[in-house]
């Protein structure tokens, strides 16, 4: 049988009050996306807003100077015209599905966490024993679905995310509205990182978390693995 998976992407273009770009990344969402279809799962995709998923510009290159799945990505004219056109996520029956995956993109920190439709997604697919994997940001769309007893998912839970080092790093600690793993922390998690930009993953049972782009390939592939058993 087809898994069926959705990939909730960020519909939130601008950094804070940067008044700079942001979105999803590629790589976060290529990597994955190429890995679960090649696969044989079907993949869709759905977004808080609907319409068009922005690109973070700095996530690609000039054609021909981007990582072979990222290129990919780019000359994919059929996916392109998908992510310009998502469907809101509380209009889809995410009952239907095997697994969310949120992929990351700084974007995620402003319009996934409190949204309803992403948060009544999330909630039902845990309840349900679905698997939800997020990489870097993505699991900005974990922190506000809480457990009928009003803990949050992530409680007791091992979990990983983009970190507070490599969000200094990359100079945006006082941009984000908040600190990705301390929130994850705060929640109950447990939280397992390594060093910056370095590929790495946790996986607890139905949740399955990466840290950076560099980790879009091992959540893809501890997804499907989680999807067989």
């Amino acid at each position: 049988m087809t898994s069926r998976i959705l990939i909730i992407v960020t519909s939130n273009a601008r950094l804070g009050d940067t008044g700079k770009p942001t979105g999803f990344w590629a790589e976060e969402l290529a990597a994955p996306y190429y890995a679960l279809t090649d696969a044989g799962a079907q993949v869709d995709f759905a977004s808080p807003a609907g319409g068009a998923a922005p690109l973070d510009p700095g996530s690609v290159k000039p054609a021909g100077e981007n990582d072979a799945v990222v290129e990919r990505f780019l000359a994919d004219s059929a996916l392109q015209t998908r992510l310009a056109t998502t469907p809101r996520i509380a209009d889809l029956d995410v009952g239907a599905y095997d697994a969310l995956f949120f992929p990351g993109g700084h974007g995620t920190m402003w319009d996934l966490p409190g949204h309803p439709g992403v948060t009544h997604a999330v909630e039902r697919a845990f309840a349900t024993g679905k698997v939800i994997a997020s990489v870097c940001h993505g699991a900005a769309g974990l922190v506000s679905a809480r457990r009928p007893d009003g803990r949050s998912i992530v409680a007791g839970k091992r979990v990983n995310s983009f970190t507070d080092a490599e969000e200094a790093a990359v100079g945006l600690t006082g941009v984000v509205p908040f600190a990705l793993e301390t929130r994850l922390r705060e929640l109950g998690g447990q939280f397992e990182g390594a060093a910056k930009w370095q590929p790495f993953v946790v996986r607890d049972g139905q949740l399955v978390t990466g840290q950076n782009p560099q980790s879009s390939a091992l959540v893809a592939a501890a997804l499907l693995e989680a999807l067989k058993g």
